[in-house]
């Protein structure tokens, strides 16, 4: 149920701990600098996951459907989050993203049902497709100037969205963008 990698570890290949069922708590020793595609994914007990600062990329599907973990800090070494990295965690209510941040890939936080808040840094410069698809509970976000596109059904079918902030630098907004965001009222 509980995991300590070691610190003689570099790297977290794909699909490491893929439906690892009874898995509800990982510690990442600092010497990590990369966490594959599909590491933890299908971990639906998981709840807690320290990270180290070290780490600098999470692959695709890398946390894709850890359903009951809540939280998330991003360590400020990270400059790529891939695509699915935390689709479908389900209780997923708060994710801190750091200023290192230059790319949020496809997907990376949809079906996130519980996600309210989300910040994106201005490292950012574009908004992945689906990228915060479904995520109903979120009801404002601001666009940092430092985006120049986003994505196709990037907030589609977030129900709650009321407000969002789009700077001048956009220069793109793919199809369904913002389908089926009810609630929105300004932009």
């Amino acid at each position: 149920t509980q995991i300590t990698i070691p610190s003689s570890v570099t790297s977290i290949e794909d699909n490491a701990f893929y439906e690892c069922n009874s898995l509800t708590q990982i510690t990442i020793p600092s010497s990590v600098t990369s966490i594959g595609d599909g590491a933890f994914s299908c971990c639906y007990k998981i709840t807690q996951i320290t990270i180290p600062s070290s780490l600098t990329s999470i692959g695709k599907s890398a946390f894709y459907e850890c359903s009951s973990l809540t939280q998330f800090t991003i360590p400020s070494s990270v400059t790529s989050i891939g695509d699915s990295a935390f689709s479908c965690c389900y209780k997923l209510t708060q994710i801190t993203i750091p200023s290192s941040l230059t790319s949020i890939g496809k997907s990376a936080f949809s079906c996130c049902y519980e996600l309210t808040q989300i910040t994106i840094p201005s490292s950012v410069t574009s908004i992945g497709n689906r990228a915060l698809y479904r995520c109903t509970k979120l009801t404002q976000i601001t666009i940092p100037s430092s985006v120049t596109s986003i994505g196709n059904a990037a907030f589609s079918s977030c129900t709650k969205l009321r407000q969002i902030t789009i700077p001048s630098s956009v220069t793109s907004i793919e199809d369904n963008a913002f389908c089926e965001c009810r609630s929105l009222r300004q932009i």
